[in-house]
């Protein structure tokens, strides 16, 4: 019978009650609560640490084992990135980046357009001074993992993650959320997490692209008679797998023809930086250009609305590479339009649209 019961089951009007004393100086102290802060994180694709062969490979490494990028990374493709590419490909682009390089910060000009479109960033978000501003490289440094114990580091408690792809695929916007991903699975305390979305057509991103390519347009010596929008490309089979790439792109053009009051034949879409042997998105840019000069054109400006900030795509393979294509098959005058990169109108885009995600926390 248990003994807080008389033998005929009714309960004692007086219960013994045991105390146990417990030992506390050994006891560890509560972690001190750490000031609630936000994390903005802005993430664009990557570069080399250095212009040399040995960088490069480094670079090209990390980025093209990504199953993202290349999504077959089967031996087949293991043997030919180990066996050929990564001895013939780095010294050929390293030579390309060198073209570019900013010497004298020592880095490519993606990394330097990055760092300040962070730095202006912050500025423009000084009313809110619970919000801390940080960029990384999903390839290369600085890296996603290490920004984010950064940002942790400094009390963040909730990150908002914006990838700076204005068109969403899985090879850009979807390999940044799998490397944050990644780095979380790993933490014993997670931040609350928020990623923006492509902003392909967000009105403010078309309104800067139309008002820089005026202004540029306007700068120039000559008046072109069309103009090209080159945008990355993709293998054919990605988009046939349902990325919506190719989708936004044709958006995003469409609505800067209505802007801009151009038809299809005066702005028209290719898509530029193939690799490999696959059938990619088409038609291709360098092909195209050449063509339009065998035809006739002479005079045409070229666009690159997939890219938030210039780098070797679009100084080097546009600027440069296809520029001569152009002279080359009988063009005359050929203009590269920059990026919005860290310009007024481009850091209202992503001012507005990390303000905007933010509406909650801040």
């Amino acid at each position: 019978m248990p003994p807080w019961l008389d033998k005929d089951g009714a309960t004692r009007e007086s219960i013994a009650i045991m105390t146990v004393a417990v030992p506390v100086g050994n006891a560890k102290p509560a972690p001190a609560a750490r000031p609630e802060r936000i994390g903005v994180l802005l993430v664009n694709l990557g570069t080399p640490d250095t212009c040399d062969a040995r960088g490069v490979r480094v670079y090209l490494r990390e980025f093209l084992s990504d199953p993202r990028v290349i999504e077959d990374q089967g031996l087949r493709w293991k043997l030919i990135l180990n066996g050929i590419i990564l001895r013939i490909r780095p010294a050929r682009k390293a030579r390309d980046y060198a073209k570019i390089w900013n010497t004298e910060k020592n880095e490519s000009p993606l990394k330097t357009i990055t760092r300040s479109q962070a730095d202006k960033l912050a500025e423009g978000i000084t009313d809110h001074d619970h919000v801390v501003v940080d960029w990384a490289m999903r390839y290369g440094n600085p890296s996603i993992r290490s920004r984010i114990d950064a940002l942790t580091a400094q009390g963040c408690d909730r990150i908002l993650v914006v990838p700076l792809y204005p068109q969403y695929s899985a090879a850009t916007s979807a390999t940044v959320c799998d490397e944050v991903f990644r780095v979380l699975a790993e933490m014993r305390v997670q931040p609350t997490l928020r990623v923006t979305p492509p902003y392909y057509d967000d009105p403010d991103y078309i309104e800067a692209l139309a008002v820089s390519m005026s202004a540029h347009l306007a700068s120039l010596s000559f008046q072109p008679e069309l103009i090209v929008a080159s945008f990355h490309g993709m293998p054919q089979k990605y988009v046939d797998k349902g990325d919506p790439y190719q989708a936004q792109c044709v958006a995003t053009t469409d609505a800067l023809r209505q802007r801009l009051g151009l038809d299809a034949a005066k702005l028209i879409l290719t898509f530029q930086s193939r690799f490999g042997y696959d059938e990619w998105l088409k038609p291709y840019t360098d092909k195209t250009i050449g063509q339009l000069a065998r035809n006739g054109v002479r005079r045409i400006a070229v666009v690159t609305p997939g890219f938030s900030a210039d780098c070797l795509e679009t100084l080097e393979e546009i600027a440069q590479e296809n520029a001569e294509i152009f002279r080359h098959n009988g063009g005359e005058q050929f203009a590269a339009i920059p990026c919005l990169n860290d310009s007024d109108a481009g850091m209202d885009v992503i001012r507005q649209l990390v303000l905007r995600e933010l509406q909650g926390w801040i």
